[in-house]
C-alpha cells in the first residue's frame, strides 16, 4: 500500500525527535536506514505526481485533437487539466519546500559538486531537473546561474540572477555572482558596490566567501596589490579549501615583484589537494614559472 503525505509527515516528525534526544550509536544506524527508506518513499511519491501530471497533459493533447474542438475551449480545458494534476498530487508536494527537501536537494547537491569539481556543463544538467522538481527554488537557481557564468554565458547567467532577486532582492549569492559578472565585464564600480553589500551584511557564509574571492580579484586586476591581498587572505581564512584563492594572491605577488611569495602561495595551493582543480593549476603553474615561464595576467 502506498504511503500517503501524512505518513510521510508522521514519519518524518518521528525521526525529528529520535535524533534530537541525542540517541545512542546503536540507534543512530538504525534512524539511517530510516531516513534513507523516508526518503526513497517520498521520492517515489514525488515521482508519481510528476508521471500522473504528464498523462493528464496527454489527455489535454487528446481532446485537443477532437474535430471540431474551438480553441478557447481547448484552453479551458487545458486549465482545468491543471488544476486536476495539481489535486492529485500528494499533499505537501506541490510547489513547496518539501519537494525542493525530499526531491530537488538531490540534484542540487549534485550540482555544487559539478561546480566545485570544475563541470560547469554537468552542473547545468543537474540544476535544471532540480528545478523541475522545486521552480522557484532560489538556491537552485543561483547555482544554475552560477553553471552559466562559468561556461562562460554572462547574459543567460545575469538574467538568472535576476530573476532570482525579484523574488528576494537580499538573495546575498545572487548579488556575488552579478558582482563576478560585472567584474568579467570591466565594471569595477559596480563589481564593488554589489560585492561590498554581501560582505557587509553577511548572510550567507558561502556567498561573504565568494564574495572576498571576487574582491580580492577586482583589486588585483585594478593593480592594488595590498587591498587584493587582504581579501584573498580573508577568504583563506573564511574557508581554507577554497584554493583559487592561493592560486589569486600568487598572481598577486607575482606582478608585485615578490616572486619568492607567488611561489610560496602556489605551493601551499598545491599541497593542499592535488586533486582539486585550482590545487591542480598551482602545480602547474609553480612549474611553468620554475622553468622559466611566467603567469597570466588575466584568465
Amino acid at each position: 500500500m502506498p504511503h500517503t503525505g501524512s505518513d510521510l509527515q508522521t514519519r518524518f516528525d518521528a525521526i525529528r525527535d529520535a535524533l534530537s534526544a541525542q540517541p545512542a550509536p546503536d540507534e543512530r544506524d538504525r534512524l539511517k536506514e530510516q531516513i534513507i527508506a523516508l526518503f526513497r518513499d517520498a521520492d517515489a511519491k514525488v515521482s508519481a505526481a510528476l508521471t500522473f501530471k504528464a498523462n493528464v497533459k496527454e489527455l489535454v493533447e487528446r481532446w485537443k485533437s477532437l474535430d471540431g474542438a474551438p480553441a478557447a475551449a481547448a484552453s479551458a480545458a487545458a486549465a482545468s487539466a491543471a488544476a486536476a494534476s495539481a489535486a492529485a498530487a500528494p499533499t505537501g508536494f506541490t510547489g513547496s519546500g518539501r519537494i525542493d527537501h525530499l526531491g530537488a536537494s538531490t540534484f542540487i547537491e549534485k550540482g555544487w559538486s559539478k561546480l566545485s569539481l570544475g563541470d560547469p556543463v554537468g552542473a547545468d544538467v543537474a540544476l535544471r531537473r532540480a528545478l523541475e522538481l522545486a521552480p522557484g527554488s532560489n538556491e537552485a537557481e543561483t547555482l544554475l546561474g552560477w553553471a552559466q557564468m562559468m561556461q562562460p554565458q554572462y547574459d543567460a547567467a545575469l538574467a538568472t540572477f535576476q530573476r532570482v532577486l525579484g523574488r528576494d532582492p537580499e538573495y546575498a549569492l545572487a548579488h556575488t555572482n552579478v558582482g563576478y559578472i560585472c567584474l568579467r565585464r570591466g565594471l569595477y564600480g559596480e563589481a564593488i558596490e554589489h560585492l561590498s553589500r554581501v560582505i557587509r551584511l553577511d548572510l550567507d557564509r558561502k556567498a561573504t566567501l565568494y564574495a572576498h574571492l571576487y574582491l580580492g580579484m577586482v583589486y588585483r586586476e585594478r593593480e592594488m596589490s595590498d587591498d587584493a591581498e587582504t581579501f584573498f587572505r580573508k577568504a583563506l581564512e573564511l574557508g581554507p579549501n577554497l584554493l583559487q584563492s592561493w592560486y589569486e594572491l600568487g598572481r598577486v605577488h607575482w606582478f608585485a615583484d615578490r616572486r619568492d611569495q607567488a611561489l610560496a602561495a602556489w605551493r601551499s595551493g598545491a599541497e593542499a589537494n592535488k586533486f582539486n582543480p585550482w590545487g591542480k593549476r598551482c602545480a602547474e603553474l609553480l612549474g611553468q614559472v620554475e622553468q622559466g615561464g611566467a603567469p597570466p595576467r588575466t584568465d
